[in-house]
């Protein structure tokens, strides 16, 4: 065990032997800490917190009360190899979040990035890949091996199927079941997720030029109506415009899945 000389832990936390705690860390009550578990520098656990597992927390961030994190995968599939959880640095982890580690089968590890908000109660399964600024909402719940790109939104109580990549910038509503992949920028919502088109807001909000926007509405717009195959329209697509957001779906939509796409009604 390591504990950095200026961490703080509260005398009823337990930290098993093993376990590192960085520079200025704060672990309040009740907290357990398994013996694999590294803590980057001013990590703090406010109290009731488990951190167990093959886990690493980045810098500054905070894992508030009954979140369990680094538990073993929800897969019947799992025999105990060993496999990891990684999360970035400067996260907002709520109350009674859990995450878990991965899968022999599903590379072994579930990965976090940085500056993500996960809301109270959300569910990060085996085996996801999560970009920076995510924000998982209330009780949403994201299944393994899924792929969440930077900047998404996902919607309080909607649920994420295995195997599904969101893109970058994408914004799930609430209360939706999103099956199919999900296009960067792409605005999706009702019960069962359907491609309703753009997050204009989000655009405007990350200062994408009004040239993107408008291209993106085209492409979106060519995407719905245009003529052949989905995947056909995009390649159509990227050979028709040089705007950098546009070829990012294009990109998106070309690459590799394990899944099929929610597309324009």
């Amino acid at each position: 065990m390591s504990i950095n000389a200026t961490a703080k832990i509260h005398p009823s936390a337990v930290i098993e032997d093993g376990a590192v705690i960085g520079d200025g860390c704060i672990v309040g009550p009740f907290c357990h800490i398994g013996p694999n578990v590294k803590l980057a520098q001013r990590v703090t656990l406010r109290s009731h917190v488990v951190v167990t597992g093959e886990t690493t927390v980045g810098e500054d961030t905070t894992i508030f009360s009954f979140a369990s994190i680094g538990e073993i995968p929800q897969d019947l599939k799992f025999k105990g190899e060993a496999t990891k959880l990684e999360i970035g640095a400067r996260n907002r982890i709520r109350e009674h979040v859990t995450m878990n580690t991965g899968t022999g089968g599903g590379g072994g590890l579930t990965k976090i990035g940085n500056d993500g908000l996960f809301m109270a109660g959300c569910h990060i399964a085996h085996d996801c890949v999560i970009g920076d600024n995510v924000i998982v909402v209330n009780q949403a719940a994201i299944a393994g091996h899924c792929i969440i790109e930077d900047d998404v939104i996902v919607g309080g109580l909607s649920g994420v199927h295995q195997f599904v990549r969101i893109g970058r910038g994408a914004i799930i509503g609430a209360v939706t079941m999103v099956t199919n992949d999900v296009i960067p920028y792409g605005l999706v919502q009702a019960p069962r997720g359907e491609l309703d088109g753009l997050n204009l807001v989000g655009l405007k909000r990350r200062g994408i030029s009004r040239s993107d926007i408008t291209a993106l509405r085209a492409a979106f717009q060519m995407l719905a109506q245009g003529e052949g195959a989905f995947q056909d329209r995009a390649k159509r697509l990227g050979e028709e415009t040089d705007s950098q957001p546009v070829q990012e779906i294009v990109e998106f939509i070309m690459g590799s899945s394990d899944r099929s796409f929610l597309t324009p009604g």
